[in-house]
């Protein structure tokens, strides 16, 4: 049995398209709509995911409700699901292996755009020919519809083009530790990640600095057998290039909007441009896959999950994302509001040196003892994250990773 629910209101969200002998007793009970995904009473059926069109009649006599659909369970419902990649033609994949050994030989994958010959040295990322690899395991930190029984199937990457200061995997991202792996090699532990592990997806965490190699290792694996979704879980600092290469292998984009002013991010990112990218690159995601969808089981398939970690003193940069998400991209995106942040990597380090307003280091016994990053030295506060919500909600989103009032999944 699965479940829908939304936290706003029945009445503000119904769909005119919803016929009157469903709409009395929904209104009356203002309790959750449930059916059976293969045997519905309500005779509903999922459309396939290229069409996602509700197959309700409208009534003309419902004229008091919102224009906007709610899009109920059947087009975020799929009877079944076939991999991306496993559709493309033998022509297409030829076509991306080539276009991933362009972008090897003249790097442009993020916009640093280093522009290096990477099969000779590296750029920013300190990241080679190889993909350099520190964890592949079943992982059981993610949201439930990814995570699933078995766990999904995460590869993490070392090193970033990133240099976030809060940074929750510093000792991934800002070193470079693990194995050296070539992308057959890479591909080979995707198939014993499925075969062994019975994980439900391939989870590639920070792979924006080796995006070819990841494309070469999807192909691969297709050749190896591999047959279940691929998950692209960025930080969103991703070339508009880097997202067309992904097209076609990439079933689930797992981007992470971090924060919303240049400034900010120039401080703790490292990157003045990166809001600016990262509306570009979710907008781009978001055309090739689409609203987040599930097959019955409740496990994610296909389609657009997007993160947000609250920070200390940033809701109201957590709020322009809210609205800019239901604005420009889709009031149905699936949204994970996240409250565990904590200081980490660089925050709150004793400061060690200090320069005067004469440019002279001050000597160690004439200062004071100073916290770097201080003003996000301390954990989040639940009026935050709570905050940054409801913005959510008054935008019109309404799709959240929420802890299940049941025993399946928060889908």
């Amino acid at each position: 049995m699965l479940t829908l629910t939304t936290r706003q209101s029945l009445h503000h969200h119904l769909p005119s398209s919803l016929p009157r002998v469903l709409l009395l007793p929904i209104i009356a009970t203002k309790r959750l709509l449930s059916y059976t995904a293969k045997t519905s009473s309500l005779s509903l059926k999922a459309t396939p995911i290229t069409t996602r069109k509700l197959l309700l009649s409208p009534s003309p006599n419902i004229n008091n409700l919102q224009k906007r659909s709610l899009h109920l369970a059947p087009p975020f419902l799929l009877d079944d699901y076939t991999p991306r990649y496993l559709q493309l033609s033998e022509v297409d994949a030829a076509k991306k292996r080539s276009q991933a050994y362009a972008h090897l030989a003249k790097c442009n994958l993020c916009p640093r755009k280093c522009g290096v010959n990477r099969f000779e040295k590296t750029g920013w990322c300190l990241i080679g020919e190889k993909a350099k690899v520190n964890v592949i395991a079943p992982h059981f930190g993610e949201e439930p519809c990814i995570q699933g029984h078995h766990g999904s199937g995460s590869v993490f990457f070392s090193m970033c083009n990133l240099r976030c200061v809060f940074c929750q995997n510093h000792d991934i991202s800002h070193q470079r530790n693990g194995m050296d792996l070539t992308p057959e090699e890479l591909g080979d532990w995707y198939m014993k990640l499925q075969e062994v592990g019975n994980v439900h997806n391939i989870n590639l965490i920070t792979p924006e600095h080796v995006v070819p190699q990841v494309a070469l290792s999807i192909l691969h694996a297709r050749s190896q057998g591999l047959r279940i979704p691929i998950i692209y879980n960025t930080s969103s600092y991703d070339s508009l290039e880097s997202i067309a290469l992904l097209d076609g292998l990439v079933d689930i984009y797992l981007p992470d909007f971090k924060v919303w002013e240049p400034s900010t991010s120039k401080r703790l990112l490292k990157a003045d441009d990166y809001a600016a990218t990262a509306r570009e690159s979710i907008k781009a995601m978001h055309a090739q896959v689409g609203d987040l969808c599930f097959t019955g089981d409740g496990i994610a398939k296909s389609g657009v999950l997007v993160r947000h970690l609250v920070m200390p003193g940033l809701e109201e940069e957590g709020a322009k994302i809210m609205r800019w998400l239901a604005e420009e991209v889709s009031r149905d995106v699936f949204v994970n509001v996240m409250e565990q942040y904590r200081p980490s990597a660089h925050v709150g380090k004793v400061q060690t040196r200090r320069k005067t307003h004469r440019g002279e280091e001050e000597a160690e016994g004439d200062k004071q003892e100073k916290r770097r990053y201080a003003e996000i030295n301390r954990a989040v506060k639940g009026e935050e994250v709570e905050s940054v919500r409801k913005a959510a909600e008054r935008a019109g989103l309404w799709r959240f990773c929420d802890p299940p009032r049941h025993d399946g999944f928060n889908i």
